[in-house]
């Protein structure tokens, strides 16, 4: 199969940071189809030495394993090339289209991707300069990065626009969580194992956490990050996301349509928020100066670029219901910020406890946890007995029970390379398989729940709670899950 491969925003972090790294490492294991081009568009004035010079530079900076060798970035570098262009010119768009026919072979590529790794408001003009530029053909799929809009009306009025010149089936709107090893992992438990699906109700499942704990602040994005905050960064889209995937009725098939219609059935079926709710199941914060592994690191606001007195959350905890007869009752908390205690993400689910014990002393209900970062496996926690015996050394004792784990690391079960999240997303862009990608209707749909949020914020002028770095948010986050007689599950 031949491509191309088209980032606009061919300069910034995205791309070079994700992209092209994850681009580096599927040729490295020989999974990027051999007659493929790749060109990075931006304004800058540069040639193709000059960009692959300053690529070289930056990749440098990836972890030792993932750095390419001079000898392998020379020949990876063959294929990338660079074009200078102004998003808002026609004439510049005809420029893109002259590059792309350029090929030997009549026709062009087989596929030609178009990745928009820029800021959301340019989405509508590219699409639409695509569009009149005949850059639209049945060959032609766009990429979408996230956040897609800042509120609903945004996020349709994007989706109008890019619908304007593409087909839903050509327009990819990205989720990288979605490409995860360890998320992929959530379908082949559910869907691929008989040992779950009966216990997978509120018969039996007490309660399901879902946290995305970052150790990191800001950094140098202090001016996006106070535009966006953690609702609409992290819950909006990774977390709901991973709610479907756990909540959603067997799909017919594998196929994304099927996927997504189960996916967005579960988005309809969440409880809506209104002001009452969101004040008594919604708890937002912001971090301070505090202690992260061992460093002092300063609080949100002493960040670079975040302006004084901002009310925006790094941290949010809420407590939703999925209102159908499989999870009726059961509640969801889904939890996320940063600079919290540790890097970790993780989806617990609690199974309720036996109805009648034999056994002396507290018995902790089972749980499944699934480990998304950094670790990437399974854990069961089960009970068990020691088989001791009495104080004379004689005799077998009623003994109480003692927590075990069976606990699977994905790494150490699949000894060939796993590949990462933006690799798998990136190929499957230039496959056209379209299992990892976000609908539009679903994306509208998470924006309709999540808008009354943000409404109640808007009008509360007590602002996030504070909570110190490396901790585990404010204290408000463990009673709303105390409140259901349940604890977050490290307090447990």
């Amino acid at each position: 199969m031949s491509f191309d491969l088209v980032l606009f925003g061919g300069t910034g972090d995205l791309t070079w940071r994700k992209l092209m790294p994850a681009l580096f490492q599927a040729w490295r294991h020989g999974k990027l189809p051999a007659d493929g081009r790749i060109l990075a568009v931006a304004r800058d004035e540069r040639d193709d030495a000059g960009y692959r010079d300053w690529l070289h530079e930056r990749l440098q900076a990836a972890e030792s394993a993932k750095r390419p060798s001079d000898e392998e970035y020379t020949r990876f570098a063959q294929r990338v090339h660079y074009l200078r262009m102004d998003l808002s010119q026609p004439a510049d768009y005809a420029q893109l289209k002259a590059w792309l026919g350029s090929r030997s072979t009549p026709g062009g590529a087989d596929t030609v991707v178009m990745y928009l790794a820029t800021s959301p408001h340019l989405f509508p003009v590219i699409c639409e300069q695509l569009g009149a530029s005949g850059l639209n053909g049945e060959r032609v799929r766009v990429v979408l990065e996230k956040p897609l809009g800042h509120d609903l009306a945004s996020a349709q009025a994007i989706n109008r626009a890019v619908g304007a010149v593409f087909s839903e089936r050509q327009a990819l709107r990205i989720d990288h969580y979605l490409g995860k090893p360890s998320v992929q992992n959530l379908m082949a438990l559910r869907f691929g194992n008989a040992l779950f699906e009966p216990l997978w109700r509120r018969e039996s499942i007490a309660h399901i956490q879902i946290t995305l704990a970052e150790c990191l602040g800001v950094g140098t994005r202090g001016d996006f990050y106070d535009r966006t905050g953690a609702l609409r960064d992290m819950v909006q889209n990774h977390a709901l996301q991973l709610l479907t995937m756990i909540a959603m009725e067997p799909p017919s098939s594998a196929d994304a349509d099927a996927i997504s219609d189960e996916k967005l059935k579960v988005l309809r079926s969440l409880k809506p928020f209104d002001a009452a709710s969101v004040a008594r199941d919604v708890v937002r914060g912001q971090y301070r100066a505090g202690t992260v592994q061992g460093a002092a690191v300063k609080g949100y606001l002493e960040e670079d670029k975040v302006p004084a007195g901002s009310q925006t959350e790094t941290f949010v905890a809420l407590r939703c219901e999925v209102q159908n007869w499989r999870w009726a009752g059961v509640p969801f908390y889904l939890r996320t910020g940063k600079r919290m205690g540790q890097y970790h993400a993780e989806i617990v689910v609690s199974f309720r406890p036996t109805p009648h014990t034999i056994f002396p002393g507290a018995q902790q209900p089972n749980q499944l946890v699934i480990k998304l970062q950094p670790e990437d496996g399974l854990e069961l926690r089960l009970m068990a007995a020691q088989g001791g015996l009495n104080a004379a050394g004689v005799g077998a004792v009623q003994e109480a029970l003692t927590p075990v784990s069976l606990d699977l690391d994905f790494h150490k079960a699949f000894a060939s390379e796993r590949v990462g999240a933006y690799e798998r997303m990136l190929l499957d862009a230039l496959a056209g398989r379209l299992n990892l990608f976000v609908r539009s209707d679903e994306q509208e749909q998470a924006w309709r729940w999540v808008e009354p949020i943000l409404d109640a914020w808007r009008h509360d002028t007590t602002g996030p709670r504070p909570y110190a770095a490396g901790t585990w948010g404010p204290a408000a986050a463990s009673a709303l899950v105390a409140r259901d007689g349940f604890a977050w599950s490290e307090e447990g």
